[in-house]
């Protein structure tokens, strides 16, 4: 039996708020994007279609008729973030084999152009640098290490303050050399290489320094990291340190930035989406540096709209 989607009606968009919600969208993002798909779903109707049928020819008309009303770049651009996920939930309901505009976005929104990155070779001279014998109370040695471990994962994982304090012991894959980041209401779950050298760390890590820590603080919780305070607390006593081996380090966002940065001189730019854990390809188009040329072909493939 087909699944039934329902386009149109006085509630029709609950099977779509459900999916939303399995995705860990906040309630408020919820109702934006249900808003925003019912608009597109009326319009669809007045043209004598349906989400379920409409090309991409046809879903032009749809920005050139919110680009006649004024509507602002950056907002038509919300809009169809919004259907565009729609798509995706046809798409996993079978009503659909196609997001007809998944890499459509109007030109001329600002982007964000980030400064006074740090190089690959800077970020590892970091991981390379961190002290972690330097002090012979047992407690504060490994404490240490615990931060080095963290540090690894920022510089060579890209991993955020968020992600790092929802992993848990579960989500490390040692026997894979892998570790997985879950999802949050602002990113997509990922599953990351680990270095080799990130695997021995880990091993003495989980084996050694974590039930010390554990011990220490009376928590033994499945938190792969566990602290009695916020996390954001270890993190900055881990950025003070980091400043003394670079002064050119900033914060963690910034370190973030710049492993994102350093990706795209590697991978396109749908890889380097998949292993930041963007939900939208334009979260990743803004750390794009390089030079007109490049810039220019970044444009004419994920900004067709003039």
């Amino acid at each position: 039996m087909s699944k039934q989607i329902i386009v149109c009606g006085d509630a029709p968009l609950k099977p779509f708020k459900d999916y939303l919600g399995k995705q860990n969208y906040s309630e408020s993002t919820v109702k934006t994007h249900a808003k925003e798909s019912q608009n597109f779903i009326k319009w669809c109707k007045l043209n004598s279609t349906t989400p379920n049928e409409i090309d991409y020819k046809n879903c032009l008309k749809y920005i050139k008729y919110l680009t006649r009303k004024g509507t602002a770049k950056k907002t038509i651009n919300h809009r169809l973030r919004s259907v565009k996920i729609y798509f995706d939930y046809l798409i996993d309901q079978a009503c659909r084999i196609d997001n007809p505009i998944e890499n459509t976005t109007i030109k001329g929104e600002k982007r964000n152009i980030n400064y006074n990155l740090l190089e690959s070779d800077e970020l590892e001279d970091l991981y390379y640098s961190f002290e972690t014998d330097k002090y012979q109370e047992e407690y504060h040695k490994y404490t240490l290490k615990r931060a080095k471990v963290i540090l690894g994962l920022i510089v060579y994982q890209g991993v955020n303050t968020t992600d790092l304090g929802n992993l848990k012991i579960k989500h490390l894959q040692l026997n894979k050399g892998k570790i997985y980041v879950p999802s949050t209401k602002r990113s997509n779950a990922r599953e990351l290489e680990l270095k080799p050298w990130q695997i021995m760390e880990f091993m003495e890590y989980t084996n050694e320094v974590r039930p010390v820590i554990q011990n220490k603080l009376k928590n033994h919780s499945e938190q792969l990291f566990p602290t009695n305070a916020r996390f954001n607390a270890i993190v900055y006593e881990l950025n003070k340190k980091l400043k003394k081996y670079n002064q050119k380090v900033q914060d963690m966002k910034q370190i973030r930035a710049s492993v994102i940065t350093n990706w795209l001189g590697q991978y396109n730019l749908r890889k380097v989406q998949y292993l930041a854990g963007h939900r939208y390809i334009s979260s990743t188009e803004r750390y794009v540096q390089g030079d007109l040329e490049n810039l220019h072909e970044i444009v004419n493939n994920f900004h067709p709209i003039n």
